[in-house]
């Protein structure tokens, strides 16, 4: 996060030389003098991850055990999914004795770094001294295979999963120049890129790795992942099929196929798939918890609540399955549910996402019970945790949205007037997210001439490869002033084949991405006849609601006070910017507007859209259609004003959210 300091009182302390020297004493048996180095880094205001960890392993050869456990203590509670922590927490415990905590360490270690082969090799060790030889055998299987690995591949790895994604990417380039066709480097840099978020190039090195080695699961696996997070359904389904065929009698393969069943809306395949996995595995949590989601899409509430609550009785602390309970918007916990989270959170060795998942659903259940004090700690605490594993930087995005201020000129949309694609097609709802655009969203997709379909990346994925390979220059958005008619006919005319897998055959259709608030320069260029809807909310609920909402992914500005108030106000000065250059382009709806004066803004919405009023629009929670955003449950019932105002119970808590608005 480059829009501030993470660490202020490291500012004036070079680190990298600190943790240099550090190392080097522990490599030559110096643990003392190794803390002493050390200690800058250690009584920072926020430690240092890798001081805390090397302290440990000082201490531990010290025998100091009791101040390793603190050093290992603090740090997973800043890098709970740290795997190196957890492997020396294993170290610990089996230097004191203790074997099951042990192997739970290393267990919990090679989870989150599978390439720990320290970690693995001690597992075979301790599971053979307790006669556990199957596992043992295994354990040993899996540190052979890391031992083979090339030495550039095993540092990928490691880089890669402890979070230093730049230089994973960087050495497994290097690697790939004299390694062509390695399988294993095209995987690891095709994830590098899709934690990157860029798809395009994991989608092509899966592709491309699958080809050379049709057979190896895992890479079928990644591929299906990556194909669905471009919404490629059909092409992720066509992928679980052919694993699917390869042994129908797998339950994994069978999980996979459900859920690119249910992705293509083919909900009825999706259920009978998620009731053969689960005869094979009754009470696995994933796939009850996946049954759950399809449910609750699908409108089938009670049972999406049963669901989501065989997960919890089948695993405790499966984290997803509570916060999918409290994102029913409609749900309320017991008494005896909340304190069974509180409890669950209370737990130091609790799964990161586990946590946060828990967090977000005990505050829900807490502002339900009118406690805001207990609710908001819980939504501070939560959105912190995910603000820290961002990357967002508010700087940047500042700084994006000023190009297109800068770059997307009266004369640009002079000079290149009347080319793009002429299909009149898609109609683009955008803003930021709970700002009401799936109400607006249901209320059209009502109109048996307008389909619903997702929030769709093919904008985001276009402007992404207009901006080119160099992130440090970028070519978009004043790439914009170079292209062709061709060019820009081209790139529409591909949106509309891309897309058209997601409708169900009417001749309008909505594109409900939020994000492409920041591109409605492009959709002009390219879809000169497109829609454009800008859903606004009052800024103080549509912030706050963000601010409560744990999304899937994406959305990271949503994770702090401070940077959805300054999203927001970003969001506002481009949106005034279209209305300057591209006037009467844009259709704004007011959320308060629609709630007032229902009918009024149906009309004219489908007044600016050009087709005839009907009534059906009007009962839009009568319409029987897949939802899959937050708002599902709120869209299935009458209008409601129940979230205006919302914030007003947090008043105390929320001047970061005021200030920045202000500016």
């Amino acid at each position: 996060m480059a829009s501030r300091d993470p660490n202020p009182a490291l500012s004036s302390i070079d680190e990298t030389a600190v943790l240099k020297e550090a190392c080097e004493a522990l490599q030559r048996g110096q643990f003392t003098p190794a803390l002493g180095v050390l200690a800058p880094l250690l009584d920072a205001e926020e430690p240092s991850a890798e001081g805390l960890y090397m302290a440990a392993v000082a201490c531990r050869y010290l025998k100091c055990f009791a101040e390793a456990e603190r050093y290992l203590s603090a740090l997973s509670a800043a890098q709970p999914e740290y795997g190196r922590a957890w492997q020396e927490a294993g170290h610990l415990a089996r230097d004191q004795g203790d074997v099951p905590g042990a192997l739970r360490a290393y267990a919990r270690a090679t989870r989150y770094n599978p390439v720990l082969d320290a970690s693995w090799r001690a597992q075979a060790a301790l599971l053979a001294r307790t006669g556990r030889s199957a596992e043992a055998a295994r354990a040993r299987t899996q540190a052979e295979r890391i031992a083979a690995l090339p030495r550039e591949l095993l540092a990928v790895s490691n880089h890669l999963h402890e979070g230093r994604l730049l230089r994973a990417e960087e050495i497994c380039r290097a690697y790939l120049q004299t390694h062509r066709t390695d399988i294993e480097g095209m995987r690891l840099l095709a994830e590098i890129a899709s934690r990157l978020g860029i798809l395009d190039d994991a989608e092509f090195l899966l592709e491309s790795a699958v080809t050379f080695s049709p057979d190896t699961v895992q890479l079928r696996l990644d591929y299906i992942q990556v194909l669905r997070k471009r919404q490629k359904f059909a092409q992720a389904l066509e992928q679980a099929e052919a694993l699917h065929a390869r042994d129908p009698e797998s339950p994994v393969f069978a999980s996979h196929l459900a859920i690119e069943a249910m992705q293509t809306g083919d909900y009825a395949r999706a259920f009978a798939l998620f009731d053969a996995v689960l005869e094979k595995l009754p009470q696995d949590p994933a796939t009850l918890t996946s049954k759950g989601h399809a449910l609750k899409t699908t409108g089938a509430q009670d049972e999406a609540v049963a669901s989501y609550r065989a997960a919890i009785a089948a695993k405790p602390e499966h984290g997803d399955a509570w916060y999918a309970l409290a994102n029913l918007k409609t749900w309320r916990f017991s008494e005896d549910e909340r304190a069974r989270m509180e409890d669950l959170l209370a737990q130091p060795d609790l799964a990161f996402m586990d946590r946060v998942h828990l967090t977000f659903a005990a505050a829900k259940a807490a502002e339900d019970e009118g406690l805001h004090a207990e609710a908001f700690a819980h939504y501070a605490h939560g959105n912190e945790l995910k603000l820290r594993q961002s990357r967002y930087d508010a700087d940047r995005m500042h700084d994006e949205i000023s190009a297109q201020i800068a770059t997307c000129t009266p004369e640009l949309f002079e000079r290149q007037a009347g080319k793009g694609h002429s299909a009149p097609d898609p109609i683009f709802i955008l803003g930021l997210p709970r700002a009401g655009s799936t109400l607006l969203e249901q209320i059209l997709a009502s109109h048996p001439m307008i389909d619903g379909t997702l929030e769709l990346p093919d904008i985001l994925a276009t402007a992404h490869r207009l901006r080119g390979r160099k992130a440090s220059a970028p070519r978009y958005p004043q790439i914009l002033h170079e292209l062709s008619a061709e060019q820009m006919e081209g790139l529409g005319k591909s949106y509309i084949e891309n897309t058209r897998i997601h409708r169900q055959g009417a001749p309008l259709f909505i594109d409900k991405m939020p994000n492409n608030f920041r591109h409605i320069g492009l959709i002009h260029l390219i879809l000169p006849n497109a829609k454009i809807i800008d859903a606004r909310r009052d800024a103080m609920d549509c912030c706050f609601s963000g601010f409560k909402q744990l999304f899937a992914e994406g959305q990271e500005f949503t994770y702090g006070l401070t940077e959805i108030g300054r999203y927001y106000r970003d969001y506002v000065a481009l949106m005034e910017h279209w209305d300057q250059v591209l006037p009467g382009r844009v259709l704004r709806v007011q959320h308060e507007d629609v709630l007032d004066d229902l009918e009024g803004q149906v009309r004219r919405m489908l007044d600016y859209i050009g087709v005839p009023f009907d009534p059906a629009c009007l009962d839009f929670h009568k319409t029987d259609r897949a939802v899959r955003t937050a708002s599902s449950e709120q869209v299935r019932r009458p209008i409601s004003r129940t979230g205006v105002g919302a914030w007003k119970p947090y008043g105390d808590w929320i001047d970061p959210l005021r200030k920045a608005l202000e500016g």
